[in-house]
């Protein structure tokens, strides 16, 4: 059974910082790209961030610059940092791996208040 199990979320002032964490079972992890997505209310979930098996990253021009990806295959675990945050950052970020089906994780709540 695939889980994905976010962690790291909550209340930050604007130009504040955040470390989401993912960790994975279910899946040989270091084998999988990976993908951090987030959902504003009211808007569509889009993608944020991707780190494929072999370490190659593709970020939203939105957060580049100001967002790293990356993932301890060690751990089963995905991260995102995110720097110099704004509050259109606010929104639910999920995890998510693309299998025999997509998976996705819970999600974790991150605000960002002016």
């Amino acid at each position: 059974q695939v889980q994905l199990v976010e962690s790291g979320g909550g209340l930050v002032q604007a130009g504040g910082s955040l470390r989401l964490s993912c960790a994975a079972s279910g899946i040989i992890f270091s084998v999988s790209a990976m993908d951090w997505y987030r959902q504003a209310p009211g808007k569509q979930r889009e993608l944020v961030a991707v780190i494929t098996s072999g370490g190659r990253i593709n970020y939203a021009d939105s957060v580049k610059g100001r967002f790293t990806i990356s993932r301890d295959n060690a751990k089963n675990t995905l991260y995102l940092q995110m720097n110099s945050l704004k509050p259109e950052d606010t929104a639910v970020y999920y995890c998510h791996t693309r299998g025999l089906f997509d998976y996705w994780g819970q999600g974790t709540q991150v605000t960002v208040s002016s």
